[in-house]
């Protein structure tokens, strides 16, 4: 701000930002030229991809410039790809980056879903169509903020699974799935007319480190599976030196640009492009904690800064979309937090695909790398904001058991994982509901195998909570056999550290009630599948609420009425506890009144025009009602700054 303040100029805060932007990209622009059409230009005759072989990435033999956002597909409805890429592609991102989730395209062993929101191909040809360029990081491992950072569950079925390492139950699991992950990939290249220009080795490697042999056996896959464009990795100041591999370009991550991330990688890879591939435009959000955001008086200046030393970036997020289902992550070890459904970010376009001044200031700042004008941004779409939603019709917990798939009797607890269902995959996600008869009262204790959050039930009337923080609880003394029963929710797998190995969820071990270990379960999984929730729907056997009064935990049905098409919204449960909110078959996600996201984003396209059905699992208590907002809220703000 030095330069305004010199000239005495007196500016709003976005002129100051465009003054600079200017004077910025005059220095840049000397000796580099970049222009939008440079896409169709090359796509015309493809003799050489994208290089790193000097101080600046080329591509067909000119100095290119990545100008990268990532958008996540599976965090986005298909029916709004096109809107958020035309997006991108108006603010003056040149290529669009994302992640590939190993754990939705094989949900269970040997079957693969690349279908309706997750057709890769689909996305992939679409951005092509749109003019953009594409970096993939297809993991196998990718964290994200994801649940076990995308790897799928049932590799934990292995005792003695070790993740992301040279071990052959990981490695041929991995192998299996890129075989048909790649035959997609490949047409895709840009060798071959795609828009790929580049595909990331694994994922922020070097702060795991557990296998020297690992990520050169990743690169080994890409490549013999016909991986021809340039590869990189990814990873932040620490983890650079630890998650590389021979002659694959190293990229960081970080919020901040310092003189010591410039130092270590002059040494690390010298006279090579100097790649952010992670630039974070914001944070996620932990529930029970503050919601986090980045002001655009922080990330401006320091995109500006990246730029003048002719580096290429990548904003992650660009937009981030969405957690929908039981997807979102979790943090920690002993510290366990899980993270909320909304993956807004603070991205400059928001979780709805709104835009934000971080967005007009982007568009400013790389709007003077072109040559042309950049395409107007396309016009936002109107919220919505519909009739409450008055909860008719409820169904407990308890009556709907004989609904679910048949419990196993069992003497010991077992896993989510390793419950003998999903044709031997086991559960991956959702609540697992385990009961055994005891005699007396006395101290419960989780021994820590509580993973992650149980309420705890004496013949089926609550009684307290177990997490990770409370272990113990005094159960009220009697002379009968009484039945305890433990509803666990699996809160979301850690998707970053050291202890991935250990992310089985439900009991995974032994309980005892005054040092004395319980035995003789009967185990119910509860994962909410689709066959499940359409079973119940359709049982007949639904309550009145005007009739009885809902025993918790328990099931809510109502309807709402949409009159003409359908628009986005949001839905704002006051008065509700924690759940699971479901619309038209589709999962929304976790709501959590301890926030700090109040309100869980409904898109457009799974509504119909006329009667929409709303299916609600409520733990603890209801006030029988939702409703409707345009507008989101995420509750109390932590400013990053």
């Amino acid at each position: 701000m030095e330069l305004i303040a010199t000239a005495g100029l007196r500016l709003s805060l976005k002129q100051r930002y465009v003054f600079l932007a200017l004077v910025t990209v005059g220095m840049l622009l000397i000796g580099f030229h970049l222009t939008r059409n440079h896409h169709r230009d090359v796509k015309m005759n493809r003799v050489k991809g994208l290089t790193a072989e000097s101080s600046e990435f080329t591509l067909e033999g000119k100095p290119f410039r990545i100008l990268g956002g990532s958008i996540h597909y599976f965090r986005v409805p298909r029916d709004s790809w096109r809107d958020r890429l035309l997006k991108m592609k108006a603010c003056g991102i040149n290529t669009l980056t994302t992640y590939v989730p190993w754990n939705l395209h094989e949900p269970q062993r040997g079957v693969f879903n690349f279908r309706d929101d997750l057709d890769l191909e689909a996305y992939l040809s679409l951005a092509d169509s749109l003019g953009l360029w594409v970096i993939l990081r297809p993991g196998p491992y990718i964290c994200s903020e994801w649940d076990f950072g995308g790897l799928p569950s049932w590799l934990l079925r292995d005792p003695n699974m070790r993740v992301r390492t040279t071990y052959q139950g990981f490695t041929s699991a991995f192998s299996t799935y890129f075989d048909e992950l790649m035959k997609r990939v490949v047409p895709y290249q840009y060798s071959n007319g795609g828009p790929i220009i580049a595909l990331q080795v694994e994922n922020e490697y070097g702060a795991y480190a557990k296998d020297v042999e690992y990520v050169p056996l990743v690169k080994e896959a890409l490549q013999s599976r016909g991986i021809t464009e340039l590869l990189m990795t990814s990873d932040n100041l620490q983890g650079l030196a630890r998650g590389g591999a021979e002659g694959v370009l190293e990229a960081i991550n970080f919020k901040t640009l310092s003189a010591a991330h410039l130092l270590h990688w002059e040494q690390l890879q010298p006279q090579r492009p100097r790649m952010v591939m992670e630039f974070w435009t914001g944070w996620f959000d932990f529930w029970g904690e503050r919601h986090n955001t980045r002001s655009e008086d922080d990330m401006i200046p320091e995109v500006m800064k990246i730029l003048e030393l002719n580096m290429s970036i990548n904003l992650y997020m660009f937009h981030g979309g969405t957690n929908f289902g039981f997807m979102n992550g979790a943090f920690g070890s002993t510290d366990y937090k899980s993270m909320v459904t909304s993956y807004d970010y603070d991205a400059p376009l928001s979780e709805a695909g709104d835009y934000t001044t971080k967005y007009y200031l982007l568009r400013n700042l790389f709007g003077a790398f072109y040559t042309e004008p950049l395409p107007e941004p396309p016009p936002l779409q109107e919220k919505g904001e519909y009739e409450t939603v008055v909860f008719q019709e409820h169904f407990s917990l308890w009556d709907s058991l004989h609904f679910s798939d048949k419990p196993l009797m069992s003497h010991k607890p077992v896993s989510m994982e390793n419950l003998p269902i999903n044709n031997y995959n086991g559960q991956s996600y959702g609540y697992v509901l385990y009961e055994t008869t005891i005699l007396g009262g006395g101290t419960l204790d989780a021994m820590k195998n509580i993973r992650d959050r149980a309420l705890v039930f004496l013949d089926r009337r609550f009684f307290g909570v177990l997490d990770h923080t409370i272990q113990q609880i005094d159960l009220t003394d009697s002379t009968k056999k009484r039945t305890l029963s433990l509803l666990v929710e699996n809160q979301g797998r850690v998707n970053y550290g050291e202890n991935l190995d250990d992310q089985r969820k439900g009991l995974i071990g032994d309980i005892t009630l005054n040092q004395d270990v319980l035995t003789d379960f009967i185990i119910y999984s509860l994962g909410m599948t689709p066959d499940f929730r359409l079973r119940l729907e359709n049982s007949g056997q639904w309550k009145y609420m005007e009739e009885t009064l809902p025993a918790f935990p328990c099931f809510f049905q109502g309807t709402f009425q949409v009159n003409g098409i359908p628009k986005d919204t949001y839905m704002f449960l006051p008065g509700w506890s924690k759940g699971v909110v479901f619309v038209n078959g589709k999962n929304l996600g976790r709501y959590w009144s301890m926030g700090p996201q109040q309100t869980l984003y409904l898109p457009g396209s799974w509504l119909y025009s006329g009667t929409n059905k709303v299916m609600l699992f409520e733990e603890q208590r209801t006030v029988g009602q939702i409703h409707f907002t345009k507008t989101p809220d995420y509750n109390m703000i932590l400013n990053l700054l």
